[in-house]
């Protein structure tokens, strides 16, 4: 199979990254070591690729009631260049993908996830019928940076006359950055503070030189896998599938009693008010060992759940994990889990494991 590049593929290779296979695309993994990437963007600011994301376009008369259709956060009370996070669902209520929405001012953009962009274009397409609305994947319209970390609006801010202080955590704007005009949102996958630029493939590989050169360090995808596990933000795959809801997730928040009939709709309310058979929880390692996806879970002796992410969190400094247990496990459990055929013993912890500069 023929790996996809992103625009700054050259940029990567110039920088000595190491490059891997990542949903179908050539990605950078690292370009020094991931905990001292990880450690650049808790403490100071990173730069990240991120032109591997899908962006599907919804125009029309019909926009906002196919969007409403499709998500089960609520996009009817969004203003313009307002930026909204979702679940997108089956009618069984697991999920599709998780998204961002942007509320554009002749249109909604959806920015999706890498590997789910040819299957989710195909829902939203299925989902659109019987709408007066045009459905686009303008993916390949796009490059997109994040620029991440408490010194991201000071490293900025000198290449765009957007004053950055007076933009609103999930809010973007028309922007002008180094005489380009981009699409910048203060939004991120990281725990911190930062703003994502979107814009023509060859503009994003001028913005990324340039703020490069800058100071801004390039960070890879094991940095941004370690940083948004610390800040307890799900990954399609791990935390969020088919199978799962976003009310197992922990995601309730984002399911609404809209009145819209949307995908899902009567299961999540239900789980939202008589509960679920199984919970996102964190867990501590207690004992030496690396929890990974998939190993099980033990409470009191029994197997209740599996590890959904698990990995060192250099910032807390301790190994830790994400997974799915029975609901009914209670705080007082031994919770052990399983590593190469030995048991090893964890705590019940509160996600996120870490809160850092986002400005919300």
């Amino acid at each position: 199979m023929t790996l996809k590049r992103t625009p700054l593929y050259e940029s990567h290779r110039r920088l000595g990254a190491k490059l891997v296979e990542f949903g179908g695309w050539e990605m950078p993994i690292q370009y020094t070591s991931i905990i001292e990437e990880h450690q650049t963007v808790r403490s100071s600011v990173g730069i990240f690729d991120v032109s591997h994301m899908g962006e599907i376009e919804i125009t029309g008369p019909n926009a906002l009631d196919l969007v409403q259709k499709l998500i089960t956060n609520d996009a009817s009370t969004l203003k313009d260049y307002q930026v909204l996070y979702s679940p997108m669902c089956y009618e069984s209520g697991g999920t599709v993908d998780d998204l961002l929405v942007y509320k554009l001012p002749d249109r909604f953009l959806l920015v999706v996830n890498a590997a789910n962009t040819e299957k989710d274009f195909a829902w939203v397409q299925q989902n659109a019928k019987g709408f007066s609305v045009t459905v686009k994947n303008v993916s390949a319209d796009y490059g997109q940076i994040a620029i991440q970390g408490p010194q991201a609006p000071a490293l900025l801010q000198p290449f765009t006359e957007c004053p950055l202080k007076n933009l609103g955590y999930y809010w973007a704007t028309q922007a002008r950055v180094l005489g380009h005009t981009v699409l910048l949102s203060r939004t991120g996958y990281t725990g911190e503070d930062g703003f994502e630029i979107y814009a023509e493939p060859k503009v994003i590989v001028t913005l990324w030189d340039e703020l490069v050169r800058a100071g801004a360090k390039p960070i890879g995808l094991g940095a941004r896998d370690t940083l948004r596990f610390e800040a307890g933000m799900p990954l399609y795959g791990h935390e969020l599938d088919e199978k799962t809801t976003p009310v197992e997730a922990g995601l309730g928040w984002t399911v609404k009693e809209k009145e819209t009939n949307y995908n899902g709709k009567k299961i999540l309310l239900a789980q939202k008010r008589q509960g679920t058979a199984k919970k996102l929880v964190g867990l501590k390692m207690l004992e030496p060992g690396v929890p990974r996806q998939g190993y099980k879970i033990f409470a009191d002796g029994r197997e209740v759940g599996a590890v959904t992410s698990g990995m060192f969190a250099p910032t807390v400094n301790a190994f830790l994990a994400m997974g799915f247990v029975s609901s009914d496990i209670l705080p007082t459990a031994l919770i052990e889990i399983e590593i190469r055929g030995q048991r090893k013993r964890a705590q019940l912890t509160k996600l996120p494991f870490y809160r850092g500069s986002v400005r919300r």
